[in-house]
């Protein structure tokens, strides 16, 4: 059998892949039905990631205990699917304060894939281990590889160069049996089901990644005491609509008046957690950035010790 037909025989065993003759003539539907079709099929998405809750939550819960000894975040996959880690990487930093090394997307072929296909990037298990070697990962990080089809080399090399360095490894694939959740340690496999269009992984498979990445930084963000209830206390204010938000935050979180919120965050350097912890615990800056320290950044944990 040719590399070729084997390729296409494995395909043919995908769910992602599978043709589904009820649409083969959605190209003479009418525009309206062509979109209510695509909005039923987007719709089935949310109860796919429902069932693997539980999976997601354990991921999630192992990711936040090694992250908070000091650990990494790393995505990793080719084409949409790490385009989905790079977006929910580079959003860390302005949502959560993390240093812009704390959670990293990686997209096979580099930088320059996210706006063009880098042909053949994702077949190489060996460039997923140069780009995580560069790294220098150890047992405190954690990897997600991402896949749809579940087997994509670059996600499954990048899992298992992970497992070598001892670090915690996550699969996220879309079909059920893959070899990606088969090398990772955490393996969550939403199957979304055939797509609208015939192998096109950017429709469903893509919402479902979205889905349970937002779930896999914003909840192990949360454990790790990036916000206070749900608000986003280390939100990093970089412009002036992330300084407005600053100032809601506190004002929210405190009820205080807007002349002892300007103060609390002068005197804390726009810090809005150090800023809400003066006002509530009624503390001076230093007190403040002192207990916040000795809490490792827990907002309600400071807030007892200050009372």
């Amino acid at each position: 059998m040719t590399a070729y037909a084997e390729l296409r025989a494995q395909l043919e065993t995908l769910t992602t892949e599978a043709f589904r003759p009820e649409l083969a003539e959605i190209d003479r539907q009418s525009t309206l039905d062509i979109a209510r079709t695509m909005n039923a099929e987007d719709a089935t998405v949310p109860a796919a990631v429902a069932a693997r809750l539980p999976q997601i939550a354990a991921a999630i819960d192992a990711t936040a205990e090694r992250m908070a000894r000091g650990g990494r975040l790393v995505y990793a996959g080719a084409g949409t699917a790490g385009r989905m880690g790079v977006l929910d990487a580079s959003e860390c930093p302005p949502t959560f304060n993390t240093d812009p090394a704390q959670v990293v997307g990686l997209i096979a072929g580099g930088p320059t894939a996210m706006l063009k296909a880098v042909e053949g990037a994702e077949d190489s298990k060996e460039l997923a281990a140069a780009d995580l070697a560069a790294l220098d990962l150890s047992e405190r990080d954690t990897v997600v590889g991402i896949s749809a089809s579940g087997r994509t080399p670059y996600a499954i090399g990048a899992v298992e160069y992970a497992r070598t360095r001892g670090a915690l490894t996550i699969g996220l694939s879309c079909n059920a049996d893959s070899a990606l959740a088969a090398a990772a340690e955490h393996g969550i496999e939403v199957v979304v089901g055939p797509e609208l269009l015939t192998g096109s992984t950017r429709l469903k498979a893509g919402t479902a990644q979205k889905l349970v990445l937002n779930m896999l930084s914003t909840v192990t963000m949360i454990r790790l005491g990036k916000t206070y209830g749900n608000l986003m206390v280390d939100v990093r204010a970089s412009n002036e609509k992330l300084r407005a938000r600053s100032r809601r935050i506190v004002a929210l979180a405190t009820g205080a008046p807007d002349e002892e919120i300007e103060a609390a965050l002068t005197a804390t350097g726009g810090e809005v957690k150090h800023a809400i912890l003066t006002i509530l615990g009624d503390v001076d800056a230093p007190t403040a950035a002192r207990l916040l320290d000795a809490s490792g950044g827990h907002l309600r944990e400071a807030l007892a010790a200050s009372r």
